[in-house]
């Protein structure tokens, strides 16, 4: 493990410049295809999800109070409550779960 950190350290730094700076200079235009520009569009919602979701389940202490809180949550953000709102029952509802289960 006596390896060059100092390789990793550029190899990290290229590709995360790469990312940031390519799109820029290689796209000058406004993108008029639609189905591109939607997909560029969700592209942060799904990769918040796809970090968040796994978390619901492992940050309480039984997975079933953390499954009831997501589709609580699921539930209320559909009807259109706030999001301190949702946040708040969810809470609640994991409290309870464990409460009761715990």
């Amino acid at each position: 493990m006596n390896h060059d950190i100092y390789i990793y350290l550029l190899v990290m730094s290229a590709v995360t410049l790469a990312i940031r700076i390519l799109p820029v200079t290689l796209i000058r235009r406004p993108i008029k295809n639609q189905f591109l520009r939607s997909f560029l569009f969700y592209v942060p919602y799904v990769t918040l999800a796809v970090m968040t979701f796994p978390a619901i389940m492992d940050a309480t202490r039984s997975p079933y109070a953390g499954l009831l809180a997501l589709l609580v949550g699921i539930g209320l953000a559909w009807k259109g409550f706030s999001l301190f709102k949702v946040a708040a029952a969810c809470c609640i509802v994991v409290f309870g779960v464990e409460l009761i289960l715990l």
